[in-house]
């Protein structure tokens, strides 16, 4: 009888007695070793090109206090679903999800309430559908203003999940946002609506993209940044 090889477990790291699995990712450019958490719990490790894959698991296992740090942080700061009751941020402000079945499912926002009908166990899908089409309106208008007022032009503008990133802009003139900037305040989603706008006309990060980024953009690109390193994850913990 022939038996089959039992394939290796994938690597992890023990923190606190629970396992974290890694996720190795090779990289050109990588001149040491960067350690990342993700956002569904696997830890994202990268590696140069040539290393040692064993040197590697070794240094990324004696991070463990740093996971279990992160860890922590986003124990405490918990999740939101979209359902009723629930509160999020839309633009920056707190919005509670009422339902009632009586009204239409038309949403309709009222003094910090949006109210939502229909079947209740629908409610988060709806509310998703709502901000979906409201980050895609407002983001087009938003990045066409300011294509406009710098003499650019735009192929196209959509919108997605992405984990890693607020923005892409791509060598065509193809943009594409997070959804999740609508809950974000006004001003940091303005920043990075200028950011992909500015890589129309400089597809790099050198000193006269960013010169240019801070003319096109109305508010404070640093504060901006700063804004969504501090509360961006938190945006991605809300969840249907």
């Amino acid at each position: 009888m022939l038996f089959r090889k039992t394939p290796p477990a994938p690597p992890a790291i023990e923190v606190e007695g629970c396992s974290v699995p890694i996720l190795i990712r090779r990289h050109e450019r990588a001149r040491g070793y960067r350690l990342r958490l993700d956002r569904d719990g696997t830890a994202r490790l990268t590696m140069p090109a040539r290393g040692s894959e064993k040197q590697a698991l070794a240094w990324a296992r004696e991070q463990a206090p740093w996971l279990a740090e992160q860890l922590g942080r986003r124990a405490a700061a918990g999740g939101c679903t979209l359902a009723d009751g629930a509160t999020f941020p839309l633009e920056g402000t707190p919005v509670t999800i009422r339902w009632r079945p009586d009204i239409p499912r038309r949403i309709v926002m009222d003094d910090g309430e949006m109210l939502v009908g229909g079947p209740e166990d629908h409610v988060g899908d709806r509310v998703l559908r709502w901000l979906k089409a409201r980050a895609r309106t407002v983001l087009a208008e938003e990045t066409l203003a300011i294509a406009r007022s710098s003499g650019l032009t735009v192929k196209s503008i959509g919108i997605g999940d992405p984990v890693s990133r607020w923005g892409s802009c791509a060598a065509d003139g193809a943009i594409r946002y997070s959804w999740r900037l609508i809950l974000a305040p006004p001003e940091v989603r303005i920043s990075t609506v200028a950011h992909e706008v500015a890589h129309l006309k400089h597809l790099d990060h050198s000193p006269a993209f960013h010169a240019f980024h801070r003319a096109i953009c109305p508010s404070d690109t640093v504060a901006a940044r700063a804004w969504l390193k501090a509360h961006g994850a938190g945006l991605h913990r809300i969840t249907v």
